[in-house]
């Protein structure tokens, strides 16, 4: 009887704080610059938006 695993595989991460870049080549680390810069930009972005639903909150109930 064969056995199978049920269970999906995860994905590596594409980078992990804190990981061992020493065995990364200049390409593989020009990479993951692009993917962290990328991740940053969608941050900020959801950062303004909280931000400017908080000041429209606080504006309304400061009337």
């Amino acid at each position: 009887m064969a056995v199978f695993d049920d269970e999906p595989r995860k994905k590596p991460a594409r980078h992990e704080i804190g990981q061992d870049l020493s065995l990364l080549s200049v390409a593989e680390l020009t990479e993951r610059i692009g993917l962290l810069q990328a991740e940053i930009v969608r941050l900020e972005a959801e950062l303004q938006t909280k931000d400017t639903t908080r000041s429209a909150a606080e504006a309304l109930f400061r009337r």
